[in-house]
């Protein structure tokens, strides 16, 4: 745990947060490498313990208490030998360092190597050694920052000096990290190298500035710029690079608040081979993905590259339609129809939707809906509202990748691998049948297509031959009296309920005798005359205290000191909480003098781990 440095908002592993130094630093920030240099920063770097412009320990003691002190570390090369990497020094050794911080008692940082097995504990920021040699490396590179994010306490710091220009800068924020320098722009421009979003470029090879920078307004061509002396010129490069690393730092900050940093990463990914490959490669670390992961978010999810169906919030959806779902057995006859996806969201709200379920009208209490999509894979009609089955977007051309079509039906199988259906109805037609096929001769089951092959599903011969195939497969025909809309919204909230906090909750949570309100606007659901939850506004539910009462005791539980809260939770009263809890997840507030129900701020992990930040934003709290 630190005292000096806080996080105030996250998108995944990326974060915004601050250094309370004597100058606080807003992070994701770069330092400016001269002031490091110089040590007139509020980061101060003791140095090497070969060099001898190292602050030795009497110099330490007389540092200001407001500065971060960068502990003596050993400058080794990226392939030094293990047993130097990882030598543990006794206290006769001159290089001897205590793993226990100086005697300062301000902040202090620690140089790791790449290579190095511990992380040593109780320190305020991390430094990556040899930072500037993981370029073009992305497995190392990957996993040298994982390792420290996972070794350390979620409120430090991580530093990576000498690495960042703009075309990488994204990448290395989402990749958790939380400082970086002006270092590597200083070298490009010395190089004549001119720095872009999209990469870099030879001075040489510019026949016009693709930057309106003060730099390039005032030279205005490439012609003038490389008719200037040598250092002049690198002064110049090196002035319009720094400008564009914070232009893209800026930008970055802006994607964090917006929630949508992914979204700009696969796209700024694609300028290099190996920053598409950390993107790769850090979608496979999923637990470390999924933990910094909010369960929902304001901004629509963008699915516009194969990576996408790699977000966490697609395989977390995925994930939990098999772990948190149960599909009903309607009066027993096990009748499942598999619709397409529309663009409108939710589904039932589209014009598609409407004429699905006016031809399964009369008949919809009998059969079980699930619409296949891409990146999601398989939706139940009951949790199409929920992120991000009701908040995605993608681009349609009618055609389907090898990829996608492998991804949904991967996820069709392991559904229906799960749950038994009597019958199954596909109404799909294109993509959509292809992967239905798949599945269906994969697992030598029957499927009935009821969408004339030539003609689309949304074609009335196509919709007639629909109704009659549920018709055909359901043992009790409707009333008269036909309705679209009669389905138990008991069967609707309970998968809501199980889906947002475990299998087996909603029937727990919500009574047969429960009473369901709904409007445009929402639902509300009373029992035993309260309200115990309503909906929010990422269609899951929010608990009231009532409803609280209700919950299994043992999860989305955060335990806090002897307090009674007057406003929201803070990390350092949190006592324990529900490792399974996310950012934005409903928790239940605990404690000897206190009960509350409100939404999480950060993980559970990192509300037991942080000294600081906002663990839960409560919605209401009674004392006991």
């Amino acid at each position: 745990m630190t005292r000096y440095f806080e996080v105030t908002q996250r998108d995944c592993a990326a974060r915004i947060g601050r250094l309370m130094l004597d100058q606080r630093i807003r992070t994701p920030a770069i330092l400016n490498s001269e002031l490091l240099r110089r040590r007139k920063g509020s980061i101060i770097d003791c140095g090497c313990v070969w060099d001898d412009c190292m602050i030795d320990d009497r110099m330490v003691e007389s540092v200001d208490q407001g500065k971060l002190l960068i502990l003596p570390h050993r400058s080794l090369p990226r392939y030094a030998p293990q047993e130097l990497i990882d030598r543990s020094f006794d206290s006769s050794d001159s290089l001897n360092r205590s793993s226990e911080p100086p005697r300062s008692n301000g902040a202090t940082g620690e140089v790791v190597h790449p290579m190095q097995t511990a992380v040593p504990e109780g320190r305020d920021l991390y430094v990556i050694g040899a930072a500037a040699l993981l370029e073009n490396q992305a497995r190392l590179l990957t996993h040298t920052v994982l390792k420290l994010k996972n070794n350390t306490s979620p409120d430090t710091a991580l530093y990576a000096p000498a690495l960042a220009t703009p075309e990488n800068l994204a990448v290395l924020i989402y990749l958790g990290i939380d400082l970086v320098d002006d270092t590597a722009a200083i070298i490009k421009g010395y190089q004549d190298r001119y720095l872009t979003r999209e990469g870099e470029k030879p001075i040489d090879r510019l026949r016009e500035f693709p930057c309106a920078c003060e730099v390039c307004t005032k030279i205005e061509t490439p012609e003038r710029l490389q008719g200037m002396s040598g250092p002049e010129r690198a002064r110049l490069i090196t002035r319009h690079n720094i400008i564009k690393l914070d232009e893209e730092l800026r930008l970055v900050r802006e994607c964090i608040r917006d929630g949508i940093l992914r979204d700009y990463v696969e796209k700024q990914c694609r300028s290099r081979p190996y920053l598409t490959a950390v993107l790769r490669l850090l979608d496979q670390e999923h637990t470390y993905l999924e933990e910094r992961t909010p369960t929902m978010r304001k901004s629509t999810l963008i699915a516009n590259t194969a990576e996408s169906q790699n977000r966490v919030e697609v395989t977390r959806f995925a994930e939990r339609v098999l772990s948190r779902f149960a599909p009903p057995d309607p009066s027993g006859t096990g009748t499942l129809v598999i619709l397409p996806c529309s663009a409108r969201k939710p589904y039932s709200h589209s014009m598609s939707h409407a004429k699905f379920i006016d031809a399964l009208s009369g008949y919809r209490s009998q059969v079980h809906e699930i619409i296949l999509t891409s990146p999601l894979g398989v939706v139940p009609r009951e949790l199409e509202t929920i992120y991000p089955a009701a908040h995605y977007d993608i681009a349609v051309t009618g055609q389907w990748s090898l990829d996608e079509t492998a991804w949904v039906a991967s996820c069709l199988r392991a559904y229906l691998e799960k749950h038994e259906y009597k019958n199954i109805i596909a109404h799909v037609s294109g993509g959509f049948a292809e992967v239905c096929r798949t599945v269906e001769q994969d697992l030598g089951i029957g499927i009935t297509y009821s969408a004339i092959d030539d003609k689309s599903p949304l074609a009335d011969d196509s919709l007639a031959r629909l109704r009659e195939a549920v018709m055909s497969s359901v043992s009790v025909q409707p009333a008269k009296s036909k309705s679209r809309r009669k389905r138990s919204p008991l069967r609707t909230v309970r998968a809501i309920a199980d889906y947002q906090f475990g299998l087996g909750v909603g029937e727990q949570l919500i009574p047969d005798h429960a009473q369901i309100k709904s409007s445009r606007s929402g639902f509300w659901i009373f029992a035993d005359g309260a309200r115990i939850a309503s909906s929010s506004g990422y269609g899951t539910i929010a608990l009231t205290l009532a409803g609280a009462a209700r919950m299994p005791p043992d999860i989305y539980r955060v335990r806090i000191d002897d307090f009674l809260p007057k406003g929201s939770i803070l990390a350092p009263g949190v006592v324990d909480a529900d490792p399974q809890i996310r950012q934005m997840d409903e928790v239940i507030v605990q404690g000897s003098m206190a009960i509350g129900v409100g939404r999480a701020q950060m993980s559970g992990r990192e509300m037991v781990g942080s000294s600081r930040g906002l663990a839960v934003d409560l919605r209401a709290v009674e004392g006991k």
